[in-house]
């Protein structure tokens, strides 16, 4: 478990894409330096235009901070980051903290947490909850050393409203696919009773204002943004797309198994989710899944 009880000079940020610029603009807001260290040239750039300072490696990062923050796309990038060559683990001790915000299974946080522990560090799993438009105002599901937490809280609290401990290492990865197997089901059928609704004769923008301004207990934040992107037809700025969907579903799915409790809802979604990605969608929004629900339906009627 780390030491670390000093004050934090500088803090490490890994990753610099959609949500990882997030937290770099709320860190620096708050007053804290940031070393970034970011593969892509052009995210790194921007990072430097943030007025980070660039590392060349994690382990050149690890060398200059003791907490170290992760965003990064999936377990594959995680694992490379800690355990590859010029990885965090060639340069932490036990001051070292290292918090990642990634959506990654619990069994990579595991393997991850089990060989930073042997350097004497902490690792915490922190993924977010909710989209980059609500940076400061995001939940952190924490797995990991409670101790660990406290130490960092000051620092996450610059871009979260609450880091909340949730059990041990793994817990919090596992809280936020949970979370991304209801967001899945709640876009897919919200996507899917718009396709109906013209089916049966109402108008898709008056079903979706009414049902948004009823107050009904169906109404969800969620399915506000979904219905209003098929309202305005408007899939090319997304919140959130069908690929990343795609890739968090099959995480989620896979750790269900594992448990032996295998989804039937989701993993139904999951079929429509691949579908919309193999059509083209994978970089739109998530709720571009209507298209698969009205061409499907098209495709019934001609073969009627």
């Amino acid at each position: 478990m780390s030491s670390f009880n000093g004050p934090i000079e500088m803090i490490g940020l890994i990753g610099c894409g959609t949500m990882g610029r997030c937290m770099l603009e709320k860190l620096s807001e708050a007053g804290y330096p940031v070393a970034v260290y970011d593969p892509f040239p052009t995210a790194a750039a921007k990072a430097a235009e943030m007025g980070a300072k660039i590392a060349k490696s994690p382990e050149k990062l690890a060398q200059q901070c003791a907490v170290i923050l992760m965003s990064l796309p999936g377990p594959s990038q995680v694992e490379q980051t800690v355990t590859g060559i010029n990885g965090l683990l060639n340069a932490l001790t036990e001051r070292h903290i290292v918090v990642d915000t990634s959506t990654v299974d619990p069994g990579t946080t595991r393997k991850m947490a089990a060989h930073v522990s042997e350097k004497g560090a902490a690792y915490l799993d922190c993924p977010i909850l909710g989209r980059p438009s609500a940076a400061g105002k995001w939940m952190l599901p924490a797995g990991g050393d409670a101790k660990a937490l406290s130490t960092v809280k000051p620092v996450l609290l610059t871009f979260a409203k609450d880091a909340v401990h949730v059990g041990d290492s793994g817990a919090g990865n596992a809280l936020k696919l949970l979370n991304q197997m209801m967001f899945s089901a709640i876009n897919a059928i919200s996507s899917e009773v718009m396709a109906i609704a013209e089916k049966v004769g109402v108008d898709k923008k008056v079903f979706y204002e009414t049902v948004a301004d009823s107050g009904a207990a169906t109404v969800s934040g969620l399915f506000k943004e979904v219905g209003k992107n098929i309202v305005e037809d408007n899939y090319e700025h997304p919140a959130f797309t069908v690929n990343l969907l795609i890739k968090d579903t099959k995480l989620a799915l896979q750790m269900a198994k594992d448990a032996g409790a295998p989804s039937v809802i989701a993993g139904t979604v999951q079929i429509y989710n691949e579908i919309a990605g193999a059509n083209g969608l994978g970089d739109k929004d998530t709720s571009s899944l209507y298209k698969v629900y009205g061409r499907h339906y098209q495709e019934m009627e001609i073969s009627r």
